[in-house]
């Protein structure tokens, strides 16, 4: 089957996408990877065809350049800049080219970033079944569990559920200059769309996350056609990150970074700095990203080692500790290597994810208002000091290597496509005992 892939171009959504369609591909499907430029390089480097589009409305270089600004940003105005600049203009230049690329290209079925909000009225308008991903972790739009753009703690009181409601309200409203694009292109198509239902153009297929049922809180109440299925890992694929191994001393190893996109806060990295430089008996890597000049942290410890990029998988491998941002990618491949966190989180679902960590006592957290030096460093010796949360994260590792995420997610995604029914593994979403 020829199966086309449309991500979100930005590295926490590519990487699990290229993972995933890397999966399907070793199982003889043709794979077609649907993006901008800016997309191209990972697309290539995991040996998947790469098909551009809206090359006009987004050249080379575009994308880091519109999603800057959010680097400095931190808390809900993230969110509200990527959904009133960058998230508009992508759904309307995709509207504007994917069915002729759709239609150059041949392809049987598709599979969405479902952060890419409303474009799969492109597969509905032209017959084409589509399957839903949540590369980062899923929005609940039913109030029953916090959103998770906000760091509300789980809970089940009235006062909670109000709470809960409250902050769905306001980020539904962010939703409304996408929505108003995607109603002009359903009218254009002639699609009869429920608006009313923030999910009433999701898959009726397969919406799968790569979240793991035992990381979310309990009681989420999903439709039958929703699936946990794991990290979308492999050790292959991505584009490689030198490192200089030989530096690293075999003292405990604490890796730190705060992402590829909301990664420019230069006070978070210096009081990261002064922390560690307070836990001598360890050895840090701080990976800082392209949105930071080193010049900029001050002085470096002499148990700290900066970085652009990492090698981050492989660095998880040997940590003790991983200090995050909590981003979904970055929380997972901690979990499935048995690595806890301290997190730090900053934007987007960072602060879900954040909940989540302490939730299950895998971690702890502090708000980035709240980030102080001694604050960040108790929270560190806590964490590794206290076996408790290397116990609770090495359990999600033996989950996560019972689950395997992509083949549950290349499963679905054939049998759907294959049926063109909506697929219901209850059986194998069944929450494991941790």
């Amino acid at each position: 089957m020829k199966i086309g892939f449309v991500s979100m171009p930005l590295s926490g959504h590519l990487n699990p996408m290229t993972a995933l369609a890397r999966k399907l591909k070793s199982r003889g499907h043709e794979i077609v990877f649907i993006g901008v430029p800016d997309a191209e390089a990972t697309v290539q480097a995991a040996g998947l065809t790469f098909v551009p589009f809206c090359e006009k409305e987004f050249p080379l270089g575009s994308v880091p350049e519109a999603y800057a600004p959010v680097a400095k940003m931190s808390g809900f105005e993230i969110v509200e800049y990527h959904f009133d600049a960058p998230g508009p203009r992508l759904v309307e230049a995709a509207f504007d080219h994917l069915p002729d690329k759709l239609r150059e290209t041949g392809v049987e079925a598709l599979v969405l970033d479902a952060i890419h909000h409303y474009l799969e009225l492109v597969p509905m308008s032209m017959g084409i079944p589509y399957v839903h991903i949540w590369n980062v972790l899923h929005l609940d739009f039913t109030g029953s569990t916090p959103i998770c753009l906000f760091g509300l703690p789980y809970g089940k009181t009235p006062e909670a559920l109000a709470k809960n409601f409250e902050v769905l309200q306001q980020a539904g409203a962010l939703l409304a200059p996408i929505a108003a694009i995607a109603m002009r292109y359903a009218e254009k198509a002639g699609l009869e769309i429920d608006w009313a239902n923030p999910t009433g153009t999701f898959s009726k297929l397969a919406i799968i996350t790569q979240t793991p049922k035992e990381f979310d809180f309990p009681d989420l109440d999903v439709p039958p056609q929703f699936h946990y299925a794991g990290p979308f890992h492999s050790d292959g694929g991505r584009e490689p990150a030198p490192f200089p191994w030989e530096k690293l001393t075999g003292k405990p190893l604490i890796y730190a970074s705060l992402g590829t996109l909301v990664n420019g806060l230069i006070p978070v990295y210096k009081t990261i700095l002064a922390a560690v430089a307070k836990v001598p008996e360890a050895q840090v890597v701080l990976s800082v990203g392209k949105n930071v000049n080193t010049n900029e942290l001050g002085p470096i410890p002499s148990n700290v080692i900066v970085v652009a990029r990492a090698p981050q998988i492989e660095l998880l491998k040997q940590a003790a500790l991983c200090i995050t941002h909590a981003g979904a990618n970055t929380a997972l491949e901690a979990l499935a290597q048995g690595v806890p966190m301290v997190a730090i989180p900053i934007g987007f679902d960072q602060p879900g994810v954040a909940a989540r960590i302490a939730y299950h006592g895998v971690g702890e957290f502090v708000e980035v208002e709240d980030l102080t030096v001694d604050r960040l460093l108790g929270l560190i010796e806590k964490v590794l000091t206290n076996q408790s949360y290397r116990e609770r994260a090495l359990q999600f590792k033996k989950i996560v290597e019972k689950t395997n995420g992509l083949e549950i997610a290349a499963d679905i995604i054939e049998r759907a496509f294959q049926t063109n029914q909506k697929i219901d593994f209850a059986s194998k979403d069944a929450v494991l005992q941790v």
